[in-house]
């Protein structure tokens, strides 16, 4: 795992996703939610890809309806996916166990949590052992599914994104491998973290 740093993190973010799905004819993304990703979205949809070749999943949904406040669908689609001409087929939320996926992913984004969660696995939960590639995780504001391990893993590249100080500690023990932490057990091919200089301070 390595870290890559910059002044913004929206447009170091969006740049190196682009240059990711250059060049390709079929691109398979799974998105992160939470508020980090939307400023990183939004700078993503004013480039000029080439958006047909775009094939769009989660990493993680809250079971609340589409337009919730809490719903990571709803805010991708706001910032990004109602913005770009990603065809509609072409997108596949992520609303139950048995959501279509494809053969492997190209890149997974991920936001990581003060306690090392990311995607919608936390330390100690029974998500972290699961063999299925989309697995059920019960929490206090609303049920989730997230993909596990063995899907994330199996991806092309997986990049977190991480901004702000209150990230600092928490990635430190991530890059040194603390496995503790759900972050850390992230290894697809290439796993890099996209972090602005208050999230990476020394690291």
């Amino acid at each position: 795992m390595r870290i890559v740093v910059g002044d913004d993190l929206a447009e170091l973010a969006a740049n190196w996703i682009a240059e990711r799905a250059a060049g390709r004819d079929r691109f398979s993304i799974a998105l992160a939610g939470g508020s980090t990703p939307r400023a990183v979205y939004e700078r993503l949809a004013s480039l000029s890809l080439a958006w047909e070749s775009w094939h769009v999943w989660w990493g993680d949904e809250r079971l609340v309806p589409s337009d919730h406040a809490d719903s990571n669908e709803r805010m991708a689609r706001e910032a990004l996916l109602d913005r770009v001409p990603i065809p509609e087929p072409q997108i596949t939320p992520l609303r139950g166990l048995d959501v279509p996926l494809p053969e492997r992913f190209q890149l997974v984004l991920l936001g990581i949590g003060t306690d090392g969660h990311t995607a919608s696995l936390f330390p100690g939960d029974a998500g972290l052992q699961a063999r299925t590639a989309i697995v059920r995780v019960e929490r206090p504001d609303h049920p989730r599914l997230s993909l596990t391990f063995p899907i994330i893993n199996g991806a092309e590249a997986a990049a977190f994104l991480a901004s702000g100080e209150g990230k600092r500690a928490i990635l430190k023990r991530v890059l040194d491998g603390d496995e503790t932490l759900p972050a850390a057990r992230v290894k697809a091919a290439e796993t890099v973290v996209l972090a602005d200089r208050a999230a990476a301070g020394e690291l």
